[in-house]
């Protein structure tokens, strides 16, 4: 399938759009990538989660990303470190939240044990419905601005759960790419676009209201066609009153084929 022509914006800068760009490529469209957050790791992150490890003693260790693997492992500077962080994983049982983060782990030489079919929160509650896993407890290394969705959930299944924030995200207006973005938007160049993240939709509001009044950003994105990497990016969407599609796998070529198909 392809969407000859069409403009595609993906809510990521270009240095993380590598696979989205060359992807949309491939179906003969037009990427455009939109820069909405930056990542700012946090302080001695490192030190804080092996602490939390051998301190909580959790049974599970959950990834939700493949960024929070990488900040970690890059704060193993040297052979000692490294081995530390390693055995702090290596001593829970390794869940990771999809291929990417998967592949991140693995690349560490940690091995992973399970892995959700959905790539999501949900996907990571099922598979803690279908364990023995009542009363244990996990670590999750993520970002500070995660929404408390998994937490809840984990907690209702009847698990203890501690957040391990290794960074932040925060609004990133690059002016030059927004500028461009916005004359393309005002002027109907726009076909379609894909949020990949609960924060992306905040920050990219943030920032068109910027360039925009409300009403003018209501109207043109009702002829823009919306996809959403996961239950929770769409839910962000609808308190905007965007109308959306959740790509139906939460991946880069699950949200591309949605797209393909709806335009």
């Amino acid at each position: 399938m392809t969407i000859d022509g069409k403009t595609i914006v993906i809510t990521r800068s270009e240095n993380e759009s590598g696979e989205f760009i060359s992807s949309l490529k491939h179906v003969n469209a037009i990427p455009f990538a939109l820069p909405t957050i930056q990542i700012i790791k946090k302080n001695n992150i490192l030190d804080k989660f092996i602490n939390s490890v051998i301190n909580y003693k959790p049974h599970f260790s959950i990834f939700m990303s493949a960024k929070a693997v990488k900040l970690l492992f890059s704060e193993a500077t040297n052979v000692s470190r490294y081995n530390k962080l390693q055995l702090a994983i290596a001593n829970t049982i390794v869940v990771a939240v999809g291929p990417k983060t998967k592949c991140a782990l693995e690349h560490e030489n940690i091995k992973v044990s399970y892995m959700p079919t959905r790539y999501s929160s949900v996907g990571i509650g099922e598979i803690f419905t279908k364990l023995n896993a009542y009363d244990k407890k996990v670590i999750v290394p993520r970002s500070s601005a995660s929404t408390p969705f998994l937490f809840m959930l984990l907690q209702k299944i009847g698990l203890h759960v501690k957040e391990n924030y290794v960074y932040d995200t925060i609004t990133f207006h690059d002016v030059k790419t927004w500028t461009k973005f916005h004359k393309l938007f005002i002027h109907g160049k726009v076909d379609g676009i894909i949020f990949t993240s609960s924060s992306s939709v905040k920050s990219f509001f943030e920032i068109i209201l910027r360039y925009c009044d409300s009403n003018t950003i209501e109207n043109k994105l009702r002829d823009i066609k919306i996809v959403s990497i996961g239950p929770t990016t769409s839910h962000e969407l609808v308190k905007f009153n965007v109308k959306n599609i959740t790509a139906k796998s939460y991946t880069i070529k699950g949200a591309i084929k949605t797209i393909s198909a709806i335009l």
